[in-house]
């Protein structure tokens, strides 16, 4: 005997007995207590005149639920809004900002240095190892921070910034070789105060000696026709000062003295090709507010510079003019002064170099292979 089969129509579609088509339709609890609306039993509905359902009082707890959960809402929209309206006060600035300050035109004076006779010629190892400058350090070595000490108003990371910003300005100012040869002026430009951008320019095309317009206040540079760079060891030594000044900004004070060997460009009509000392001392005042030592530039308010041998006649404000091994000063003082005109004077200045920075005469030969004879008691 066979066991109980399926019916001859096939098996039936829901064998669970039907319950799966309205598993769907099944409210859990949750949702009962959520309802704001509740049937009433089958003996409510007996009464006369009985409603089919009642509303809960506003104290059930599925009443409750629901409140706490539009308070929710509307905490969160009274959040946002209160976020878009702070971020709206900060972009139009109800608060009137302080003044910008504007950069100073720089100042500046350039001074010429007549040697007292010919100009010594040499190697440039000889010419520095009997100069002044046979100690001094070589290129940015040269050029050290002090020690740093935090200021009323500014912190030692920033006086550390403005001690850096002043040496990047040295560096490229005083010792990049495209820059002393007359090559390049973006390395020094760019570390400038952008409201100094249009005298600084100007200095470059159209240098004058009128304090204000001078090339050679800004940087050092030569003459790439008549001189060119024997060695690219430039010789440095000097002091960096920091203090702070009113307008809270911080004042920077560089005195270094720059030594370089030259000879005469290749090509030249000079009939000698020893190289000569050229010596620059620059004292420079530089200034940073806030802005400039976040982006690191600086204003540069003065420059004196002292550069020799020169000729007093020499018109060093576009480049500084040496004179180089074998030559002398034509013996011209710096130009007249006339005093019924009326303006700013015109006359230059003009020093005398001192003996002491030139190098010393090449020693004599000795009767032995070039050394020296021993002194005399």
């Amino acid at each position: 005997m066979t066991g109980r089969g399926d019916p001859p129509e096939g098996p039936p579609e829901n064998p669970a007995g039907g319950e799966d088509e309205y598993r769907s339709l099944v409210f859990d609890e949750s949702f009962v207590r959520a309802a704001r609306l509740q049937e009433f039993s089958a003996q409510e509905r007996m009464g006369e005149h009985a409603r089919a359902v009642r509303s809960l009082p506003p104290g059930h707890p599925s009443r409750r639920s629901r409140s706490g959960s539009r308070a929710a809402i509307a905490l969160v929209v009274l959040i946002a809004l209160a976020f878009s309206m702070a971020v709206y006060i900060g972009f139009r600035h109800p608060y009137p900002q302080p003044a910008a300050r504007r950069a100073e035109t720089l100042r500046s004076i350039v001074v010429p240095l007549a040697p007292r006779g010919t100009v010594p010629g040499g190697t440039p190892e000889r010419l520095y190892a009997t100069s002044p400058a046979a100690e001094y350090p070589t290129g940015a070595e040269g050029i050290n921070f002090p020690a740093v000490r935090r200021t009323q108003n500014f912190s030692d990371s920033q006086v550390t910034a403005a001690l850096a910003t002043a040496k990047d300005y040295l560096v490229e100012s005083s010792l990049n070789p495209d820059v002393l040869g007359g090559h390049a002026l973006r390395p020094v430009e760019q570390l400038l105060d952008p409201d100094q951008t249009a005298q600084f320019e100007r200095s470059m095309k159209a240098p004058a000696d009128d304090g204000q317009h001078a090339a050679t206040g800004w940087l050092v540079r030569f003459d790439p026709a008549d001189a060119e760079l024997a060695d690219p060891q430039v010789r440095v030594r000097g002091t960096l000062a920091y203090a702070e000044a009113e307008g809270g900004t911080l004042e920077v004070v560089s005195d270094h003295t720059f030594t370089y060997t030259l000879r005469p460009a290749a090509g030249g009509s000079s009939g000698t090709d020893d190289a000569s000392l050229f010596t620059v001392r620059r004292e420079l005042h530089f200034r940073f507010d806030r802005e400039d030592l976040r982006l690191h530039r600086t204003e540069l308010r003065e420059a004196y510079v002292q550069a020799g041998p020169q000729s007093c006649s020499a018109d060093a404000a576009g480049t500084l003019r040496p004179l180089l091994a074998g030559e002398r000063t034509d013996g011209r003082g710096p130009a007249g002064t006339d005093p019924y005109t009326t303006g700013r004077p015109t006359g230059a200045l003009c020093g005398t170099l001192a003996v002491s920075p030139q190098p010393s005469p090449a020693p004599p030969q000795g009767p032995e292979g070039g050394r020296t004879p021993p002194a005399r008691p």
